[in-house]
């Protein structure tokens, strides 16, 4: 089997790269012009062109892949910004329907937990997306045309919502890297907001097996979320991460306050996950 990834350098991206390779599985990464660098340490075939500005020829030029694993998507992590839907939806969707029309059978596109919006509690896949910012709303409405798409051209297509994630690889300005800079600052302290919000993590390797799985059974899925199921308060979270790694930093709870685009508690449910990948969970 052939499988073709794009966003291949990002957090998400190398570890689906790495994950593929345990899996003897061919792999083609697409990355923007000048990135190969990141990517000289695994063995993978490289396919260099802007999706934003791809050429006609695009799912040739991928190697004709059975399963394309679409995690590509520019600006982050401003989720308020217009740009989600005035350039990078109708680029990303232009970009997908050309690789469908001209053969791919089966697309994985990674979406958010931010299509759910506001409503609070487990969040299931039967329940209808509400998002209240331009990155979920743009998510959100890239399946539906991606779902419209699959009426006149058909295809398989799995649409995974991820939830919370961290590990090796993530941008700085994420939680666990902040606060491992702080204690090798040897901050006192470490400024965060009252951590009583409750939220759903899972290992960035994980989420990439569970991707992959998915990937590699090659069936029209739909939505899915890719979660523990499992809520934990960011406080508690971020507790047992000082105390795993014997840090000796304290809690500035309360300096920052809580978001205003999310619910103080919602989790995902994995039951449909689990139905598909039981043995992967």
């Amino acid at each position: 089997m052939k499988v073709a990834i794009t966003g291949a350098t990002g957090f998400v991206g190398r570890h689906v790269l790495a994950e593929l390779e345990t899996r003897s599985v061919e792999s083609i990464a697409l990355l923007r012009p000048s990135r190969t660098k990141a990517l000289e340490h695994l063995r993978c075939s490289v396919v260099q062109f802007d999706l934003h500005n791809a050429p006609t020829n695009a799912f040739e030029l991928m190697g004709c892949p059975d399963v394309v694993i679409h995690l590509a998507w520019s600006g982050l992590p401003n989720y308020s910004s217009l740009h989600h839907f005035e350039q990078e939806l109708p680029a990303q969707y232009r970009f997908l329907k050309n690789l469908i029309e001209s053969g791919l059978q089966t697309l994985v596109v990674t979406g958010t937990c931010a299509e759910y919006g506001m409503q609070p509690g487990m969040l299931s896949e039967d329940m209808a997306g509400c998002p209240c910012n331009s990155y979920g709303f743009a998510k959100d409405t890239l399946r539906r045309q991606l779902e419209y798409l699959k009426d006149v051209h058909p295809f398989q297509l799995t649409w995974t919502r991820l939830f919370y994630l961290y590990g090796e690889g993530e941008r700085e300005s994420a939680l666990l890297p902040q606060l491992r800079s702080a204690v090798e600052r040897n901050d006192q302290f470490f400024n965060m907001s009252g951590g009583e919000q409750c939220r759903d993590y899972l290992p960035v390797a994980e989420v990439a097996r569970h991707l992959v799985s998915l990937a590699l059974a090659e069936k029209d899925i739909g939505v899915v979320n890719i979660c523990s199921g499992i809520p934990i308060s960011v406080r508690k979270l971020v507790e047992g991460w000082i105390k795993e790694n014997g840090w000796s930093i304290r809690l500035n709870l309360g300096h920052y306050p809580y978001p205003d685009y999310e619910p103080m508690a919602f989790w995902g449910d994995p039951q449909k996950l689990s139905s598909l990948i039981g043995e992967d969970t």
